[in-house]
C-alpha cells in the first residue's frame, strides 16, 4: 500500500470541503486516522476523494 502523501486538511483544502466533512467520510469508510493532520494511504485518499467527488456532483443535480 502506497501513501499519497496527503493529509485529511490537504484533501479538505484542496477539495474545498470542510475538514470535518472529510473527517466523517473517513469515518463512514472506516478509514483510520488521529487527526487533520493525519497522512493518508494512496487507496485511502482516492476513496476520500472519490466520495466527495460524487457528493459535490448529486448536489448539482
Amino acid at each position: 500500500m502506497g501513501f499519497a502523501d496527503l493529509s485529511i486538511a490537504e484533501i479538505a483544502a484542496d477539495y474545498s470541503t470542510p475538514v470535518e466533512k472529510v473527517l466523517s467520510i473517513c469515518d463512514e469508510l472506516g478509514i483510520a486516522y488521529k487527526n487533520q493532520k493525519t497522512r493518508l494511504a494512496l487507496e485511502d485518499a482516492k476513496a476520500i476523494i472519490t466520495q466527495i467527488l460524487s457528493e459535490k456532483d448529486s448536489d448539482r443535480h
